[in-house]
């Protein structure tokens, strides 16, 4: 595999070297080409999510086996949970009992309409995002599952600060770093930015 640097916008979580030498294709040699394979992957992702169940959509399985089609040509670790500790997420111990508990309080929520649907898919995903299940990928993974949450639920999927945006959620501009700050007052319960962002 061809060496070359890596850059991360605003909030995104660094690759360790150990899962840097897990990339599959030996041809990448810039951060465009990467990001460039990642987003054929993720759309092959969306192909094989439109044709599962969404009735399972609330299932560990599901959520591994999403992250798995979104980036299997790419990572070999795709759909795997992480081994390591990151700069966000839980310990890497408490992964697979914390998304079960996600899980079973989306379930709850929506089973005792505790919330709004659009406040129940604003707090999955938060938490979801908190909890980093894998070593990359986490919030594109964690945008498409909410929207598969929300098709699920019969409404419509977020717009995700697209209205009128000129800078990809990706990348750093202020969509960006609206979605992130919008995350953070998420983690003090405050969940107002983020159902105002994930909708415009």
């Amino acid at each position: 595999m061809s060496k070359f640097k890596i850059s991360y916008p605003s909030g995104a979580t660094p690759i360790d070297p150990d899962e840097l030498k897990d990339l599959i294709p030996d041809y990448i040699s810039t951060m465009g080409e990467l990001n460039q394979l990642e987003q054929s992957n993720i759309a092959d992702g969306f192909v094989w999510a439109g044709k599962q169940d969404f009735d399972d959509v609330l299932s560990v399985t599901f959520v591994l086996k999403l992250h798995e089609n979104m980036f299997k040509q790419v990572w070999k670790w795709a759909g795997k949970t992480r081994k390591s500790n990151k700069n966000i997420g839980v310990m890497k111990e408490n992964i697979m009992t914390d998304l079960a508990i996600l899980i079973g309080n989306t379930k709850f929520w929506i089973e005792n309409k505790t919330f709004s649907h659009d406040e129940i898919a604003a707090r999955f995903h938060h938490r979801l995002v908190q909890i980093h299940v894998f070593p990359n990928g986490n919030g594109r993974h964690a945008r498409l599952m909410t929207d598969l949450l929300l098709q699920k639920l019969g409404k419509n999927k977020f717009t995700w600060g697209t209205l009128g945006a000129h800078t990809p959620l990706e990348v750093e501009g202020k969509t960006r770093s609206d979605y992130v700050a919008a995350l953070k007052k998420a983690d003090k319960d405050d969940f107002v930015d983020l159902i105002k962002f994930v909708k415009s």
